[in-house]
């Protein structure tokens, strides 16, 4: 039985990645922050046979503690504060946890390992926001970084100190490039969710309109289920490596708003949506799309939910949360 470590495992990905290790026969760690984090609670409702330590990748002892309580041979960091606006609200919080976190799970990683570094492999967590001011269309795992934002600047610090890591210790240690990946787990402050969550409301007559920044912003959406995968095939490759994750297409916040009003039947959304200079980014990304040739050839991954099949499977969920909540 593999043992494996999960840094982040409150947020969408650490769910999802969780199910599949545990159906593979995996013995899951998880590390959560704080004796009583708020979500503790929906991992253990969620993935009841994940083992929880307590722990905070920003304090390298409590880490090591957790190595040497979970014995990995597989460690998974998708521990961040993922949120990218509020990473000008806060980015030395940011900086501290999202890039130097990820050096501490490194070393972390390397003092456990030990003198056998073969031994335990290494997953982190990049982003498609790391490419920012975008060099390529599409982007590659080739592409220069231009981030435009804290966090993108933190995850690009992470992203090279993995592949420092794999330089110069020889660790095996994989970096996904993901691009945004959604799901009914997305939390209500990211845009996908937002949007899904308030045409609910909408349709069930709990809202009148929905607040927005920047509609012409593209992104390209993937299934969260579909990624976590992606993370895994990472590691049972011979060597690390870095690989883009992404659907090869992209598709704007309109169409976005497109696809959710006409799951609940509202085909003229226009009157519904209010666009608000408050969620204008400082610097926008305006065109993100992956390129993920590299991820398909040498892992075999392919993305099985596309772009309508997810934004509908998230207005679904909320449409239902939302008649229970409401008592309806």
């Amino acid at each position: 039985m593999k043992r494996a470590l999960v840094t982040g495992i409150t947020g969408q990905d650490g769910l999802y990645l969780s199910e599949l290790l545990l159906s593979k026969g995996y013995e899951v760690y998880g590390l959560i922050r704080g004796q009583n984090n708020p979500k503790a609670d929906l991992v253990r409702e969620t993935v009841p046979d994940v083992k929880l330590l307590t722990g905070d990748i920003t304090d390298l002892s409590s880490l090591m503690r957790a190595f040497g309580e979970a014995r990995p041979e597989e460690v998974y960091n998708l521990g961040a504060i993922s949120f990218v606006a509020y990473s000008w609200e806060n980015a030395k919080l940011t900086s501290d946890v999202t890039g130097q976190g990820v050096l501490n799970m490194l070393e972390a990683t390397r003092l456990y390992a030990g003198d056998d570094l073969s031994s335990v492999r290494f997953y982190q967590a990049s982003s498609s926001e790391m490419f920012g001011k975008v060099q390529d269309v599409p982007q590659r795992e080739s592409t220069l970084l231009w981030p435009r934002s804290p966090y993108g600047v933190a995850k690009v610090f992470g992203h090279y100190m993995t592949i420092n890591y794999r330089e110069s210790y020889g660790m095996h240690a994989s970096s996904g490039i993901l691009f945004n990946h959604e799901s009914p787990r997305r939390g209500p402050e990211f845009v996908t969710r937002k949007v899904t969550q308030a045409v609910a409301r909408i349709s069930l007559g709990l809202q009148d309109t929905i607040s927005l920044g920047n509609l012409d912003a593209k992104r390209d959406w993937g299934f969260a289920g579909d990624y976590v995968d992606a993370m895994w095939r990472m590691l049972q490759q011979p060597e690390g490596d870095d690989y883009v994750v992404a659907t090869g297409e992209t598709h704007s916040i309109r169409e976005l708003l497109d696809v959710a009003f006409t799951r609940v039947g509202i085909d003229d959304w226009e009157s519904k949506v209010v666009q608000d200079p408050r969620f204008f980014r400082p610097a926008e990304v305006d065109l993100l799309i992956g390129d993920p040739a590299k991820a398909k050839e040498k892992l075999g991954w392919e993305p099985q939910v596309g772009f309508e099949q997810l934004v509908q499977m998230m207005v679904d969920s909320d449409v239902a949360e939302q008649k229970k909540l409401s008592g309806r």
